[in-house]
């Protein structure tokens, strides 16, 4: 049997914000803007830069009880982690964007890890994991 996780959906106040946001500040690629017509909403999924794995959803809450939960989908905790393959790069990138970092970049046992928030401020890791960790071996 193989599965994997194919998207994740990040509820967003509006598709264009965030789709400025993550192509031009993070460099993901637009993969998908489809509009769906018997829904009246947009299907938009990004991936980040080289990356074959999973995606996100750009989904905008389109009912008032889906608005507080935007930028803030995991209560505050790091809620999606970005690997690279060079961490410098991206993180000097980032900065130079003015991508917001709440924890600076720190050397740890499984590697280089910094947070940052996206636009809306849900907290991200950004991270270049260790040559012998299982992870980076999928980056």
């Amino acid at each position: 049997m193989k599965q994997s996780i194919v998207h994740i959906a990040l509820v967003v106040r509006d598709y264009d914000e965030a789709i400025e946001f993550y192509t031009k500040k993070l460099r993901f690629t637009l993969v998908e803007d489809t509009y769906q017509p018997e829904q009246d909403k947009r299907w938009v999924v990004v991936a980040p830069p080289g990356s074959a794995g999973t995606t996100l959803l750009l989904a905008k809450a389109s009912k008032p009880v889906q608005e507080p939960f935007i930028g803030d989908q995991a209560g505050g905790r790091v809620f999606l982690f970005l690997g690279t393959d060079d961490f410098w790069r991206d993180f000097n990138e980032m900065k130079s964007k003015d991508i917001e970092f709440v924890r600076e970049p720190k050397k740890t046992d499984y590697g280089t890890v910094a947070v940052f928030k996206d636009l809306y401020g849900n907290l991200w890791d950004l991270v270049e994991f260790e040559n012998d960790h299982p992870m980076s071996k999928r980056i």
